[in-house]
């Protein structure tokens, strides 16, 4: 009985020292993992400040002024003027295709938009 007991202990630190090998191996895998995509999420945001820098230094209004300067003929472009606004009354809405109803219940209290 002795010896069956010490041979069973025997294969469970086994078994639990093989567990253990697998649970450190995929540890290191998932670290190693993490480290890759730290470092490509690095790479992303560097270049995404390049990309940002790139767009401050295109978009200065000096340059946009002279580029406008530069195709005003061919882009015809005018400068704005009071005449150009409109009022919000002059904007056509679309008619919708169903009855708008906002509470089912109180049907009989709002009245139904017509198409």
């Amino acid at each position: 009985m002795r010896n069956l007991i010490y041979l069973m202990t025997a294969v469970s630190v086994m078994g639990l020292a093989f567990w253990a090998y697998g649970e450190n191996y995929r540890t290191r895998s998932s670290l190693d993992r993490m480290e890759r995509l730290q470092g490509e999420i690095a790479g992303l945001r560097e270049g995404l400040g390049v990309l940002r820098a790139e767009w401050a230094y295109l978009n200065r209004p000096d340059r946009l002024r002279e580029l406008a300067n530069l195709n005003f003929e061919r882009l015809a472009l005018l400068p704005l003027a009071p005449e150009q606004f409109g009022a919000l009354a002059q904007v056509a809405h679309p008619v919708p295709d169903l009855p708008l109803v906002l509470d089912p219940v109180d049907t009989a209290a709002r009245p139904e938009v017509q198409p």
